[in-house]
């Protein structure tokens, strides 16, 4: 990895969950620093409750792309695919029943995706895979849940698996609210930056 570091406020923007991916090698080394980014991550009382699984053997990532729907058909052209694990007894027991691991758990990934865009690797989080189906393909204890798989690529050029809409996601940021909807000062409902428009957050 010989490229210069890139200022977090950059690798913020540039950070897309892009979808045309290439079967390109991801190595050693980067998918070392995209674990000790979240490796490093922050928790509840440091008990870093993520268990991460790098799947990137042949037999091991047919396994788990056997538990795509078809919808998420494009990320069976992935190398790397990292499925995060967790359990709620693993992280900071609140008393009015918050799951805070899955919190904890966000927190790393949102630090991976950081690292990896950073060396110029898309690594896109889904929901959309049959959690049982994985959990056995890859071994997961019974009591642990399968929060997420992000899926890791270099950028590629092939988009015969995309939807329309998901060809149009890769064009262009998807728009984001207008920054007075969910951003507030001091209480709910009033806007914190009242002046920023929604172009201004829908930039790359």
């Amino acid at each position: 990895m010989s490229m210069p570091p890139m200022p977090v406020r950059d690798a913020v923007a540039a950070r897309r969950a892009k979808r045309a991916i290439s079967t390109a090698f991801i190595s050693d080394e980067e998918t070392h620093a995209m674990a000790e980014a979240m490796r490093l991550s922050p928790s509840c009382n440091n008990k870093q409750p993520w268990h991460v699984i790098a799947v990137r053997g042949a037999a091991a990532l047919e396994r788990l792309k056997g538990c795509l729907p078809r919808g998420n058909g494009w990320a069976k052209a992935s190398p790397l695919i990292l499925a995060v694990c967790s359990r709620a007894e693993d992280d900071c027991m609140l008393s009015d029943g918050r799951d805070y691991h899955l919190f904890d758990c966000g927190l790393a990934v949102g630090e991976m995706m950081l690292a990896a865009t950073e060396m110029g690797i898309i690594a896109h989080p889904i929901a959309g895979y049959d959690p049982l189906m994985a959990k056995e393909a890859l071994s997961v204890p019974e009591d642990f849940i399968l929060i997420t798989l992000v899926v890791c690529g270099r950028p590629g050029n092939d988009s015969s698996m995309l939807s329309e809409k998901q060809l149009l996601a890769e064009g262009e940021r998807p728009a984001r609210r207008p920054s007075g909807e969910n951003l507030f000062a001091d209480a709910w409902g009033a806007p914190l930056f009242p002046e920023v428009h929604s172009e201004h957050l829908s930039e790359d």
